[in-house]
């Protein structure tokens, strides 16, 4: 059962932390996986990252560039562009509005 509610929960704000890590600096999938992970909010698989990341760079949120590896592979790099931006200000905003009230309300619940 937890394992589906985190599924759930990662459907509907992955783009955003993806977005904004990209805020922070471009990056490739397996980074931006170890980085998702180290931030506490658990393994992300290939097969749920980069279709995210492929819907981003279709939708022009981001770009990506293949770059030669200096010690390994040819990597896809992501950045995030100025529409990118806009959709992490507009989408990390209502983020912030929705889980504040959910967050008063499970305190509560979980308090009481």
């Amino acid at each position: 059962m937890e394992s589906d509610r985190r599924g759930q929960w990662l459907r509907g704000v992955l783009d955003i932390c993806v977005l904004a890590l990209l805020a922070e600096r471009e990056s490739y999938g397996y980074q931006l996986a170890q980085a998702l992970d180290a931030a506490g909010v658990g393994p992300i698989q290939g097969g749920t990252l980069y279709p995210v990341l492929l819907r981003l760079q279709k939708t022009g949120l981001v770009t990506a560039q293949w770059r030669e590896g200096t010690a390994g592979p040819a990597r896809k790099y992501y950045r995030l562009t100025e529409d990118g931006q806009a959709a992490l200000r507009d989408g990390g905003s209502a983020w912030l509005t929705f889980v504040g009230p959910v967050n008063d309300i499970v305190t509560k619940g979980v308090a009481g």
